[in-house]
């Protein structure tokens, strides 16, 4: 595929220490340090695909399922799924790493968009996404839908037009 770039090319691992300062008086992460750290991380990711600044446009639903406690090690991991015209969905996963027994746990996942805007802020067109594997295609595939759903709920598409949402939209 002409003008594109696989879904590892803008791989991106963020990785902090949990240190008191980050956390709240029950000695757990505040959510807002993590939700700074995983913008940073998709943003980064963006970057690396687009070649651009490239600036949050949406973050899907962020669910705090497991605290993250001081001591812990976190490593944010962020990646293009698929990319548009000018804008990219960038996956972030969020791993508590255990030092002790050399585990690693997924507490945290979201789906983020990110638009690629020149030096003067204008929108710029990004390459696309070739997948490599059925991981990758599956992430591509469900991007559209996303994208769609995202669309629907910022009020900038009618649910009547949208393809790939029939489903849910029709019940």
């Amino acid at each position: 595929m002409k003008n594109s770039k696989f879904p590892t090319d803008s791989l991106n691992i963020h990785t902090e220490l949990i240190m008191p300062g980050h956390t709240n008086p029950l000695g757990n992460l505040m959510g807002g340090n993590l939700l700074s750290w995983m913008d940073v991380a998709c943003g980064i990711s963006a970057l690396k695909h687009s070649g651009h600044i490239s600036v949050t446009a949406s973050v899907d639903n962020v669910s705090f399922k497991l605290p993250i406690r001081v001591g812990d090690v976190v490593s944010i991991e962020s990646h293009v799924t698929r990319a548009f015209s000018t804008s990219m969905e960038v996956l972030c996963e969020v791993h508590i790493q255990n030092i002790e027994d050399n585990t690693e746990t997924l507490s945290h996942q979201a789906f983020m968009t990110f638009v690629a805007l020149n030096k003067f802020g204008v929108k710029v067109e990004v390459p696309q996404i070739e997948t490599q594997n059925e991981v990758e295609q599956k992430l591509y595939d469900g991007a559209l839908r996303r994208r769609e759903l995202r669309l629907v709920l910022a009020g900038k598409l009618d649910p009547k037009e949208a393809k790939n949402l029939k489903k849910i939209f029709l019940t």
